[in-house]
């Protein structure tokens, strides 16, 4: 999906009168002996920063996820209630996200992410003593909003610290950290609360989260391309507006928030689906199903590749067939087949994930920030729709009621993907005879 056949070269303004140096594959920037390379200085380091905030952000954001029958039985409350401890921290993420991103262009992309995750970190102390469901749900809701200045802020410094062509590799080893940190949080939480309860567990990640706070602070490079503006909403306006008049942009937000919602009504439900029968599963064995995160944090590592062989539309392609194919196959009631769906589920959503992600960082030339907060936006506003939709649909008619749900997710992206391709081929075919005619 090359950017040159969306119009994104029209986008021409900026959050800032100084925006951020933006490098292009043909720009001067792009070359500078400074820009993170694997192989150069600080590359390394920069990875395992990200990597680390990545950790962080999703054990944070999903702590609650696998906890959700055991607080349910708890707190005395019903699946699609509990399913707002989650819900309300992504919604939370969703609408914060687009102005901590206009945030980081005046304060810049290190600072906002760093400030970010250790609010989010202090909260996430808190959390484990909630006395109620209400409060529960409106500290998650402040947590939520707390990591909104993470995620768009490290998309838009790797666009801006990042060669190009290194570009895709470096934001699929963030996406890679998202996957270990939503991993490890549900693993763990899942075998403390069998041990202690789900209190305890929520205060175990919250440790989790201040060791890869730590861990970023100490690691993260500081920026050699940003150029701090000032707070101007009318110029934050007109950007935003640019980037939702961009047809590629507005084709990727959609398809976030679509692959999103897939992911997100899965893993909110599937907890409730293993303590059931035929399954019986205990809370510790159910959390260490999310083991199968080790297969997100190689697929969306692997993104890249996969781009460089089918394309930005192959690997799309890829992805959502595979991501139907093992909401399909989680039907059965043989547990091996369950486990074996969602391997295919997780590997499809998080490369999908990093292709349309990615794709974002790539076609914005300016105001990338934005760009990245929109897509962030419409990504969490899926996981959000996707936790409470899965639920109700769970409570309606069981887990064919979530598949459904799902695989209407998956025919979505497919429509707007081909959609897309055949729109870049009518462009390549209106531009034909322009050339001819100039030749």
């Amino acid at each position: 999906m090359p950017p040159a056949s969306t119009g994104a070269s029209t986008l021409t303004v900026a959050a800032s009168p100084q925006p951020s140096p933006v490098a292009t594959a043909d720009s001067p920037a792009s070359t500078a002996p400074d820009r993170l390379e694997p192989g150069r200085p600080g590359y390394r380091r920069m990875s395992f920063a990200l990597f680390a905030a990545g950790v962080a952000t999703f054990a944070l954001l999903y702590s609650t996820q696998a906890l959700l029958p055991a607080v349910s039985a708890s707190l005395g409350a019903t699946a699609g209630q509990a399913s707002w401890t989650v819900s309300a921290a992504t919604g939370a993420l969703a609408l914060c996200v687009l102005p901590m991103s206009a945030l980081s262009e005046r304060f810049g992309r290190r600072q906002m992410m760093t400030a970010s995750l250790t609010v989010a970190v202090l909260v996430g102390l808190l959390v484990p003593f909630a006395p109620s469901l209400g409060w529960l749900i409106a500290l998650r809701a402040v947590q939520g909003a707390a990591l909104a200045g993470l995620p768009a802020s490290a998309m838009a410094y790797l666009a801006e610290e990042v060669r190009p062509k290194a570009l895709v590799a470096a934001i699929g080893l963030f996406v890679a950290g998202n996957s270990i940190g939503g991993m490890s949080g549900r693993i763990l939480t899942g075998w403390v609360a069998q041990l202690w309860g789900w209190r305890a567990a929520l205060g175990a990640v919250g440790l989790l989260a201040v060791a890869c706070a730590v861990v970023f602070h100490f690691m993260i490079p500081r920026a050699r391309h940003f150029t701090p503006g000032s707070l101007n909403p009318k110029a934050l306006a007109k950007t935003v507006g640019g980037h939702l008049a961009d047809p590629l942009l507005r084709r990727l937000y959609a398809i976030g928030a679509l692959f999103m919602t897939v992911f997100g009504a899965v893993y909110t439900v599937i907890g409730y689906r293993l303590v059931e029968a035929p399954f019986n599963l205990p809370q510790g064995v159910v959390g260490s199903i999310f083991l199968v995160y080790l297969v997100g944090t190689v697929s969306s590592a692997a993104a890249g590749r996969l781009v460089a062989r089918l394309g930005r539309r192959g690997a799309l392609y890829l992805a959502v067939s595979t991501t139907a194919a093992g909401l399909l196959l989680s039907l059965a009631d043989q547990l091996a087949a369950v486990l074996l769906g969602l391997v295919l589920i997780t590997a499809g959503f998080f490369a999908g994930h990093a292709v349309a992600s990615s794709s974002v960082s790539r076609t914005a030339t300016k105001g990338r920030a934005q760009a990245s907060a929109l897509y962030q936006s419409a990504y969490y506003v899926g996981s959000s729709a996707g936790g409470t939709l899965g639920a109700v649909a769970f409570h309606a008619g069981g887990w064919a009621g979530t598949v459904s749900l799902g695989l209407f997710a998956v025919l979505g992206v497919v429509s707007i993907t081909l959609y897309g391709t055949r729109a870049a081929r009518a462009e390549r075919r209106r531009l034909v005879p322009v050339v001819s005619v100039q030749n």
